[in-house]
């Protein structure tokens, strides 16, 4: 259990397809965890981002004010979009992709299927900003990023606004 780097782009493990994990592993689900939880604004995290290429993440949007409805904390193996209905574009950032933001058309609701920590078949159905969070994870294990899914790169692309305090005194 630790917290480890996350990858930012251009890393070519981002962009590479993830192995399947065929169980679960207790180590990865809490680097996934401990790392997800110490990183401000942080609501999921996929485990080609911490530099290990198998099909596993986390989520948990239950802190963020978009969070409701949510499942809580959700760490799941080798999921499964089984189903995606409806369409919404919102704006989104990346941990992997820290200096912009960006446009991204996904589906409102979506039900996936995986194996969670304990090793148990789970099936989630999820809507609103917590369906984002799952396809967002789910593209990082499928080699995607929020810069791959832009209409276009010009005009759905920000550069990330970072608040500085001014010096005192």
């Amino acid at each position: 259990m630790a917290v480890r780097a996350v990858l930012t782009i251009p890393d070519s493990l981002l962009k590479r397809p993830s192995d399947p994990v065929g169980g679960t592993d207790d180590e990865l689900a809490a680097d996934l965890v401990d790392t997800m939880r110490v990183s401000p604004g942080c609501v999921g995290l996929a485990a080609p981002q911490l530099g290990v290429s198998r099909r596993a993440f986390c989520v948990d949007v239950s802190g963020h004010p978009k969070g409701r409805p949510c499942h809580g904390l959700v760490v799941l193996f080798d999921p499964q979009v089984l189903l995606a209905e409806g369409a919404e574009v919102r704006r989104e950032g990346c941990m992997s992709v820290p200096d912009f933001t960006a446009n991204v058309r996904r589906a409102l609701r979506v039900v996936v299927r995986g194996i969670d920590e304990h090793g148990a078949e789970r099936v989630f159905d999820a809507s609103g900003f917590e369906a984002r969070a799952f396809q967002h994870e789910v593209d990082h294990l499928d080699g995607l990023l929020i810069l791959d899914r832009v209409a276009s790169l010009t005009t759905d692309v920000f550069r990330r606004k970072v608040y500085r305090q001014p010096p005192s005194g």
